[in-house]
């Protein structure tokens, strides 16, 4: 993939990121964008093919393809879910910017944030929950409805420039790009986005998490300290001791 350096490029983005984005991607595996090539398409060309992502990426002039929606129906005929399928090189390019995310939020996140993060997962979430309702007689089931169709973009690059330095302004940039990259529907038409983040693509489990941490996570342990709380994406379960007076 080397086969220049970052001379001349506005943003400095190591080949080395690149090159760790491409191994998560291809250890998701994962299907087809809107360009039909497949994860052994892409790696047919593969140092060509990471190149062109990391050369783009930092001349500031990636953009975004449209993102494959795919319909999943729900459970018990809840009707259907939407799925974005981006393309194979623009999963390791939304990688790429999760990967620079991720240092920083990592380091923020509540420690009852456990989706979508490094070393946690939902069975943690259970665990924790259990042992607290062994402790505390109210619980609130709570599901942020269509979070990932309807989060207001303002507020989430909002979010991305509180947490990044003024060297990882790419990450703002091409944050703004994937939020507003069109949806191709199954039907064959283009769809402009104006809110909302697609569930299934490579950045938005980090995008959501990091709304999700000030949009929730803060303001709760702000105006209710004492309340805890597990909250896996956009499903939490916060409780605390009800007081009953006699």
């Amino acid at each position: 993939m080397d086969r220049s350096g970052p001379e001349g490029k506005p943003f400095v983005i190591p080949k080395q990121l690149v090159w760790e984005a491409y191994r998560r991607v291809k250890a998701n595996k994962g299907a087809p964008g809107v360009d039909r090539q497949s994860l052994d398409d892409f790696e047919s060309d593969l140092r060509n093919n990471l190149y062109k992502i990391w050369n783009r990426m930092s001349s500031g002039t990636y953009f975004p393809p449209p993102v494959r929606a795919v319909e999943i129906p729900k459970p018990h005929g809840g009707g259907v879910r939407i799925l974005g399928v981006p393309t194979v090189a623009d999963r390791v390019a939304q990688t790429v910017a999760a990967l620079a995310l991720e240092a920083r939020t990592e380091s923020i996140f509540h420690e009852d944030s456990y989706g979508y993060r490094p070393r946690r997962g939902a069975l943690d979430a259970v665990a924790k929950c259990r042992l607290r309702c062994q402790k505390k007689n109210w619980v609130l089931d709570l599901d942020v409805q269509k979070f990932f169709d309807s989060v207001d973009h303002n507020l989430m690059v909002k979010a991305v420039e509180a947490n990044t330095t003024h060297e990882q302004r790419w990450v703002v940039l091409y944050v703004k790009r994937w939020l507003k990259a069109p949806l191709a529907l199954p039907d064959g038409t283009i769809q402009a986005r104006d809110r909302g983040t697609p569930q299934g693509s490579a950045a938005s489990p980090v995008l959501a998490n990091l709304f999700m941490h000030y949009a929730f996570d803060t303001w709760l342990e702000q105006e209710f300290p004492a309340v805890e709380f597990e909250r896996y994406a956009d499903d939490g379960a916060p409780r605390a001791r009800l007081e009953v007076a006699m």
